[in-house]
């Protein structure tokens, strides 16, 4: 029987735990952001060049010579620092590292940096991923790193780590509507909600889960957490809010927020709970779009935040400042990336020190 990750005294460190790197990886598929390709390579060129500002290392994925070729043009007009970026040619379908990319966990007595391989399946929604599936595996296997690949009850795991979000010390949020809907977007029709907590528990690390309901409206992950609930620290929770009550996502987020005043940490503490304003709701053509400014990044020395031209911007960046007093707050204009359904959060991936 294969060792799982918790038997070998490794765990996902929080977010904001010191880095190697971060991971994004360079978009190339024009479906990802239809009719906007061309301007979301100045923006990856811009958050790549912000990251390395923010004390980052960027481990860039790319499909081939010609592909990286396309990104260091790029990246020499923004001005970016090549000392601080590698390039890895792995063949891949999308470029959303925080679901697609390699995944990490760290033994905190001997320093190891394990990766960790849940299946990927595009969300139980598109047809293009068996490259993205094998991306994992080819780093590790290339880099020489300790890999994990996650089964239970005899199957693969599906799980994406936009689903969930850590404190580092035992607490795991999620949604039901992302992993517990058995019709909509079914990623493992074999798992029951224990079954979940205890593949949290023996892959990650984590003794308590929390279940929060639906995620945002717009959402086509089907209830991703990190578009709208976050854990800034240990004990910190900051939770997205719409005023407006003729809004659906005021119903979806308050329903969320009592959730929260209920729930215990790992400890038995209650949560310190913020609440982060949404901007407005932003529509293309015809559709919502999810755009939130919890999907923010930590960085080693900065966060990095989605901004959409909203008056509520200002507001956002202020929370989120004196939540990570000793980080930079970086501002991104994400309306143009908002339209590929994700944005900062999504697109990135920490690999611990």
């Amino acid at each position: 029987m294969k060792q799982t990750p918790l038997e070998a005294g490794f765990k996902m460190p929080a977010e904001w735990e010191k880095h190697r790197a971060t991971w994004i990886g360079w978009c190339s598929n024009k479906n990802d952001f239809p009719g906007k390709i061309a301007p979301i390579h100045w923006v990856y060129g811009e958050i790549t060049r912000k990251l390395i500002e923010g004390g980052e290392t960027v481990a860039i994925l790319v499909q081939d010579e010609k592909h990286q070729a396309k990104a260091t043009s790029v990246l020499i007009k923004v001005g970016a620092n090549f000392d601080k970026i590698e390039f890895h040619q792995i063949p891949h379908n999308r470029g959303w590292m925080r679901d697609s990319g390699p995944m990490f966990v760290k033994n905190d007595e001997t320093g190891e940096v394990a990766v960790i391989k849940f299946k990927f399946n595009a969300w139980a929604k598109y047809d293009d991923w068996k490259l993205d599936n094998q991306v994992a595996i080819k780093y590790a296997k290339s880099n020489n790193r300790k890999l994990f690949e996650v089964e239970y009850k005899g199957k693969e795991v599906v799980l994406e780590w936009g689903a969930i979000d850590v404190n580092g010390a035992g607490t795991l949020l999620t949604t039901e509507e992302c992993l517990l809907d058995y019709e909509t977007q079914c990623r493992n029709p074999h798992l029951s909600r224990e079954d979940y907590e205890e593949v949290f528990r023996q892959n990650i690390g984590a003794t308590n889960t929390l279940w929060l309901n639906k995620g945002i409206v717009g959402d086509d992950t089907h209830g991703h957490i990190d578009d709208f609930c976050r854990f800034t620290d240990k004990k910190t929770i900051i939770l997205a809010e719409e005023k407006n009550g003729s809004d659906p996502n005021h119903r979806i987020l308050e329903e969320n927020r009592e959730r929260l005043e209920g729930f215990r940490l790992e400890d038995g503490s209650k949560i310190n709970l913020v609440r982060l304003p949404m901007p407005s709701p932003l529509i293309f053509d015809g559709q919502r779009l999810p755009a939130s400014y919890a999907n923010f990044y930590i960085a080693n020395e900065s966060v990095l935040v989605p901004t959409f031209n909203d008056e509520n911007d200002r507001i956002a960046l202020g929370i989120l400042a004196e939540l990570f007093p000793t980080r930079k707050i970086v501002g991104i204009h994400a309306v143009d990336l908002v339209w590929g359904l994700g944005t900062l959060h999504c697109l990135t991936q920490q690999e611990p020190a």
